[in-house]
């Protein structure tokens, strides 16, 4: 566990920043691009968003577990995730083409790849191999 004596490796920092950003740029994106056809009822989109907003919730869970609880488990759902979102972003680059809202996943996608990049290297090593 961290306390007030235990300092963060700066790789760990940069990962939870990295990931935290993404996440907003995720919420953003959801809010201000409407990304669902028209003939979708309202009580299907509520349902989409809630599920939207139930999933960033988790997925801030995971960040904070991986850099506070030093979870390692929790890093590697993060990059089972980023895995899917990369499928996810080439199957609709090959179907759809590159879009705004794409585009902005790509970005997204990248921050992730990056924070994860920084859990993996570095000072990070060490900080998933100590005891709790």
């Amino acid at each position: 566990m961290t306390g007030p004596d235990v300092k963060v490796p700066t790789n760990i920092f940069y990962f939870e920043v990295l990931l935290y950003l993404s996440l907003l740029i995720d919420v953003l994106s959801a809010a201000l691009l409407d990304r669902m056809p028209d003939e979708v009822t309202e009580s299907t989109k509520m349902a989409v968003n809630f599920i939207a907003v139930m999933m960033t919730l988790g997925f801030v869970q995971l960040v904070w577990l991986a850099a506070h609880r030093r979870k390692n488990w929790a890093r590697t759902i993060l990059l089972a995730a980023l895995m899917l979102s990369v499928v996810s972003i080439v199957t609709t680059v090959g179907e759809a083409g590159m879009q705004f809202g794409t585009f902005v996943d790509v970005i997204s996608t990248a921050l992730t790849a990056f924070g994860l990049y920084f859990s993996f290297t570095g000072d990070a090593r060490d900080w998933f191999r100590q005891p709790d």
